[in-house]
């Protein structure tokens, strides 16, 4: 677990989720491990960051959030031909037509993760993507 969290620690993570208390769940254990990261609370702000850190290695993203999306901000990022950060889709939704549409995005299945946010399956999750 140490390797996992010296991996982690070696990214610039941004974080895209509009519920208030999680957000503060992910950013005080990304904070006590002492993480990188940035946090958009929909998939406009997400984007308004991106291009002003060009440092970001992985996004995760929730689905559901007003203005834009998660799926519309993956979209929006792909469009780019270049963008090749992997994403990691957080959300409580298990319909299979959002696991779908995220693997026609490119998403692998596996990179998917269920609500309630499992700090420690996202670790996993990270440690195994070929980051660059």
């Amino acid at each position: 677990m140490t390797d996992m969290i010296e991996r982690l620690r070696e990214l610039k993570i941004l974080f895209v989720e509009d519920e208030a208390d999680l957000m503060e769940i992910i950013t005080d254990a990304l904070d006590s491990l002492d993480v990188e990261y940035y946090s958009a609370t929909n998939g406009v702000e997400a984007l308004e960051i991106f291009h002003n850190n060009p440092n970001i290695n992985i996004i995760a993203t929730d689905i559901s959030m007003p203005q834009m999306d998660g799926l519309e901000l993956i979209k929006t990022l792909k469009k780019d031909k270049s963008f090749d950060i992997p994403i990691v889709i957080m959300s409580a939704h298990s319909e299979s037509e959002y696991i779908t549409e995220a693997e026609n995005l490119g998403i692998n299945a596996k990179d998917y993760l269920q609500k309630p946010f499992d700090f420690m399956n996202f670790i996993k999750v990270i440690s195994n993507m070929d980051i660059k």
